[in-house]
């Protein structure tokens, strides 16, 4: 029984170090500038990969109001890719500001503004639209759990 205590002591005590050891704050810059990234008109699949690899296997990824379920599953960085690689190049402009990275124990918020304009892929609709977005990232073992965008 004191082996057992002593292993989830260590175990807590090393979980708790090495979310301690990650800048949030440039991690936070890092993820936006990778996910901006795979947004831009001559966006590619290694641009997806690089972003992807932020990402835990079984990320959840709650965006309101069209996804309003943030289960983590896991094949969640599989339907990610999916769905980015569905839109890539879809863009014919794109441009996004990074307002704020706001570190917390053991999550990023980044705000940013973004504006794009392109074509769907599936309606084949001319789109044009800019938004202020607000993304909470729950971070675990140094990847992203969980993304929920506001």
């Amino acid at each position: 029984m004191k082996k057992l205590y002593l292993f989830l002591l260590s175990l807590s005590i090393s979980l708790s170090l090495s979310a301690a050891e990650i800048d949030l704050t440039e991690f936070g810059k890092s993820y936006f500038t990778a996910w901006k990234a795979t947004q831009a008109p001559n966006a590619t699949k290694q641009d997806i990969e690089h972003y992807l690899a932020f990402l835990k296997d079984d990320v959840g990824h709650q965006h309101l109001p069209y996804d309003p379920d943030d289960s983590r599953l896991p094949d969640g960085k599989e339907s990610m890719r999916n769905g980015m690689s569905f839109y890539l190049g879809s863009h014919t402009n794109y441009s996004a500001e990074l307002y704020e990275v706001v570190p917390a124990y053991n999550a990023v918020v980044i705000t940013y503004l973004t504006h794009s304009s392109g074509v769907h892929p599936q309606t084949k609709e001319v789109i044009d639209q800019s938004y202020e977005t607000m993304e909470v990232l729950e971070i675990e073992d140094g990847k992203v759990s969980v993304i929920r965008k506001y």
